[in-house]
């Protein structure tokens, strides 16, 4: 086996990527407060070429040089908007007919391993703080939950992890 240069990868230009037909996924990020987090979701969103990624609250937003040093360009490709609160984003998400999910552990949350997304259909996906998760406020917001099975000791995952292993089964059943 040979590791492949990147050159060899055929990836898209940020200008083919914004071109491109996209996963309809938007993720929605609210009150992200580490740095690194945020490039490291705008990453993902590049790999899965979604839709677009909405800033909300005391997340930090682009042009930066601590969310470039994880997003590596993404910044770049994926489009973005920022929101002062979680309600004004959902509010506009609902205008243009977006099925809204936390990602978040609460009573009667779908377990990732159970969510179908419909074919056709436009999701966006709620991301809370580092400490204390979606809002509850988001949380009334919106169609559902998302729980991410876990069988560990610990009762969390960081929010760029979740934010990848729920974006990576969205783009899986979606390009079906």
């Amino acid at each position: 086996m040979r590791k492949l240069e990147n050159s060899e990868l055929g990836r898209l230009s940020p200008d083919q990527f914004k071109q491109a037909p996209k996963t309809p996924l938007t993720l929605v990020l609210d009150d992200i407060r580490s740095l690194n987090n945020i490039g490291s979701i705008f990453r993902t969103a590049d790999a899965f070429r979604l839709e677009k990624i909405l800033l909300c609250g005391i997340t930090a937003t682009p042009p930066h040089k601590e969310i470039h040093k994880t997003a590596l360009g993404a910044t770049e490709s994926v489009a973005w908007a920022y929101f002062t609160t979680v309600r004004e984003a959902i509010s506009q998400l609902r205008e243009s007919n977006h099925a809204i999910y936390a990602v978040e552990q609460v009573e009667g949350a779908a377990m990732l391993t159970n969510f179908q997304p419909e074919v056709g259909k436009n999701y966006a996906l709620i991301f809370g703080n580092e400490v204390f998760g979606v809002s509850p406020d988001a949380i009334s917001l919106c169609d559902g939950c998302i729980e991410i099975p876990q069988s560990g000791t610990k009762h969390s995952l960081n929010v760029s992890v979740s934010a990848g292993v729920v974006a990576w089964e969205f783009f899986r059943q979606l390009s079906r």
